[in-house]
């Protein structure tokens, strides 16, 4: 499967289907070529916006029309509209405004806490604050990099369409700590996004929330797509006007008054999805930045009280997530392979001081 790191927002920008004003500006001559795939000789007739969304993660039908309609996307050397069919052989190219050196993924020796390896997978447990992937700000440091470290030494030929992505079939944000899959081959790659895709992995996903949450347990049945006005962070509809299809069942763990510990499965996997159904439920995040959760949502107006939650906020300085299962179908053997961590030091020790603040209290007032 031939895929890249990043195709910018010509086609992977999930929902935001606005290009920005610089890449609209950008003469033709500076596009740089990011996807090179030659077709099976077996290749079955089917229209290539649909060939490109099933070869490209995270690909979107609107952004891929919009690379065919300013000719970023050739086949055979020719400028193809979004009805033509892909035949046995056919050379697809498809081009990038952004250039190598934005885009070029440099092998470093980034430590890597490997939970598991074999000749097909890799199951990492990606500590909080580690970026994934490379990208705007983050183009050296990240796992991707370390992966290609790992994977090839330093000679490796990055250019080559056989490194799809460097095996990541799934994203975990950068202040999100927990489990993520790699992929050490086209095969395992293509079995495990087509897994992904039909939402049967199963993730589990510890989460403190800010608030007292009514119900035991639940289901968030919400689009999330990109903020309508703030194009960076997403947004929860939910009449399903805007985004794509998001679905969050959560259960809760322990109450702490002011705060929740819940349990969330994910049936969906859309950028940000927990982080802003919890913020639609009105329950952000313990300490999220991004969805309001980084000041006092539930409480009370003393001064201890305030300085106990920024003692919590110095514990734990990021939100509060942890992709703490991971289970799926081995692309070669075909067995149930289950993945399991613990919480890291920091949202144990945020627990921990919750659990004395609670113990406290309940001492005074009896």
């Amino acid at each position: 499967m031939a895929q890249i790191d990043e195709i910018e927002d010509e086609l992977l920008d999930d929902d935001a289907d606005e290009l920005d004003e610089t890449e609209e500006s950008e003469a033709p001559g500076e596009v740089h070529e990011r996807v090179n795939i030659t077709t099976d000789k077996r290749q079955e007739p089917l229209r290539i916006d649909k060939f490109l969304m099933n070869r490209i993660e995270g690909a979107t039908r609107n952004k891929i029309q919009q690379a065919l309609d300013r000719g970023y996307i050739l086949v055979n050397g020719e400028i193809v509209k979004s009805n033509y069919k892909v035949r046995p052989l056919d050379n697809i190219v498809v081009y990038s405004t952004k250039s190598r050196e934005q885009l070029e993924v440099v092998p470093e020796n980034v430590p890597l806490d490997i939970v598991f390896e074999d000749d097909d997978i890799i199951i990492l447990n990606k500590p909080a604050g580690l970026v994934v992937h490379p990208g705007c700000g983050n183009y050296t440091g990240t796992i991707v990099n370390g992966l290609a470290y790992y994977l090839g030494g330093e000679d490796i030929n990055f250019e080559q369409p056989g490194i799809p992505r460097f095996g990541l079939v799934h994203r975990i944000d950068k202040n999100t700590s927990g489990l993520l899959a790699v992929a050490k081959s086209d095969k395992a790659m293509a079995d495990l996004a087509k897994q992904f895709k039909a939402h049967t992995v199963k993730r589990r996903y510890l989460a403190l929330v800010w608030g007292d949450v009514e119900e035991e347990e639940g289901t968030v049945h919400a689009h999330v797509g990109r903020h309508q006005r703030f194009r960076k962070i997403m947004d929860a509809y939910p009449e399903g006007e805007h985004g794509k299809e998001a679905i969050t069942h959560y259960k809760v763990l322990e109450r702490f008054g002011y705060v929740t510990l819940i349990e969330c499965r994910l049936e969906t996997g859309r950028t940000h999805q927990i982080r802003v159904h919890m913020k639609y439920l009105g329950h952000p995040l313990f300490n999220d930045d991004t969805y309001g959760g980084d000041r006092i949502v539930k409480g009370t107006v003393f001064s201890k009280y305030k300085q106990f939650i920024d003692n919590c906020f110095e514990i734990i300085p990021r939100h509060a997530l942890h992709a703490q299962t991971l289970g799926f179908v081995h692309p070669r053997s075909r067995q149930d392979v289950f993945f399991e961590n613990d919480l890291p030091e920091d949202f144990t020790r945020v627990l921990e001081k919750w659990r004395g603040y609670v113990k406290a209290k309940n001492i005074l007032e009896s």
